[in-house]
């Protein structure tokens, strides 16, 4: 892959700079009231714990413990399986906090502390990892920046369950995109268009592919 905006040292501090200053803003004025909301919510509708921690694949392929809100009963499956649409392993609180991507929310604790980026590649499953960079030879460039609680992808309508290589293909290629042209107004732009989604919901969890 060639030279990108991001491998600049320069870039790097400014990406940084924005993390922490959107993250700090997130977690004090909206997480700080919302989240024992949803806390209690999640209690109410299952029995297990508030919060859900993965191992995902972080920036140079180095695994991060990623902390979302638990959207699904406890499973064995959790760290292998996708959900995939009606999946009756989500709970009734879970279909709300998923359709409104809530469960990503504690997240801006994992760019706080350096794990991700507010927008980037989306970060996998490690069991997810090894499979899609059999299935395409760019995908472990998407890897050279942190993975992102947003991204271009993302906001583009591909979310959800991965069915087949042609969707994780399509994903790669606006991964790829992103760090090529990457620049802050290009992040601001992708936290707005976030923003409305997370207002208004987002339907293309089971529309797009």
């Amino acid at each position: 892959m060639s030279s990108t905006a991001l491998e600049k040292p320069i870039n790097l501090l400014l990406k940084r700079t924005m993390d922490i200053m959107v993250s700090i803003f997130v977690i004090l004025l909206i997480l700080s009231w919302l989240l024992p909301i949803l806390a209690i919510f999640i209690k109410l509708s299952s029995k297990g714990p508030v919060f859900f921690i993965q191992q995902r694949s972080g920036r140079n392929n180095i695994p991060f413990p990623c902390v979302k809100l638990r959207s699904m009963y406890t499973n064995v499956l959790a760290h292998k399986q996708q959900a995939v649409d009606n999946d009756p392993r989500v709970t009734p609180a879970g279909k709300f906090i998923r359709h409104y991507s809530l469960d990503e929310l504690p997240q801006f604790f994992n760019v706080l502390a350096g794990h991700m980026s507010v927008v980037g590649p989306r970060p996998h499953m490690l069991f997810h990892t090894e499979s899609y960079s059999q299935q395409v030879d760019t995908y472990m460039s998407r890897l050279n920046v942190k993975p992102g609680i947003t991204g271009l992808s993302q906001v583009m309508g591909y979310r959800g369950e991965i069915k087949n290589r042609a969707m994780i293909a399509n994903r790669v290629r606006l991964d790829l995109f992103y760090i090529k042209k990457w620049s802050p107004c290009l992040d601001l732009a992708l936290i707005l268009k976030t923003g409305r989604l997370l207002v208004f919901g987002d339907n293309s969890k089971s529309t797009q592919k």
